[in-house]
């Protein structure tokens, strides 16, 4: 059976970057947001609250068959994000800026915990962090196409990762902080795999 990386965190903290560099040193296999590629995301971006259960539900899914295609193919599979961020953070955050009414949260709650309880929780999870002001530079930097999350909404997730990790008990976890990491990971990728190693095998 194969298992499961997710590199949780913050916009901008890098959990795409780093699980391609992952990938690129090891045997893994990216399972990526692939936000260009999903049906409901351009059509979420203009038009909030018309868009936000479709696009939720098919996020939540597609996190869930990738977890199932890692594991049936006997791969270490690294999301950037994951089925469980894509609830804990996202979801959360469209509720509370009203995208999604209290009927539909409901519902992105019941796919949330029936896919949960009918998957394997990850085998290890990467929590990044970095200061506010370096994931704003980094954001205004970028220059995503599609990026839903906004500047302002950064102090918001920051909380709502912070509530969602105290109460993560049993998954093995590697806290990074990248604030001074650079884009390459290059000083910090050996050790990083070699910890990685060890965790999911011990």
């Amino acid at each position: 059976m194969g298992k499961l990386i997710t590199i949780i965190g913050n916009s901008g903290t890098g959990k795409t970057t780093l699980a391609r560099k992952l990938c690129e040193a090891a045997s893994y296999h990216a399972l990526l947001e692939q936000h260009k590629e999903r049906p409901f995301q351009q059509q979420f971006s203009d038009d909030l609250k018309k868009f936000s259960l479709s696009n939720q539900i098919d996020y939540l899914l597609f996190r869930a068959e990738q977890e199932i295609y890692a594991r049936q193919n006997n791969l270490i599979g690294v999301q950037d994000g994951g089925l469980d961020q894509d609830f804990y953070v996202f979801t959360k955050l469209f509720y509370r800026k009203g995208y999604l009414g209290d009927a539909e949260f409901a519902l992105c709650e019941r796919m949330y915990l029936t896919l949960r309880q009918l998957l394997p929780s990850p085998d290890l999870i990467i929590k990044l962090s970095a200061p506010i002001p370096v994931i704003i530079r980094r954001k205004t930097n970028r220059n995503r196409g599609l990026d839903i999350s906004k500047i302002e909404d950064l102090e918001v997730m920051e909380d709502l990762v912070k509530s969602w990790v105290s109460q993560i008990e049993s998954t093995p976890m590697i806290d990074l902080d990248t604030g001074n990491v650079g884009p390459s990971y290059e000083s910090i990728l050996d050790d990083l795999l070699e910890k990685i190693e060890r965790m999911l095998n011990g």
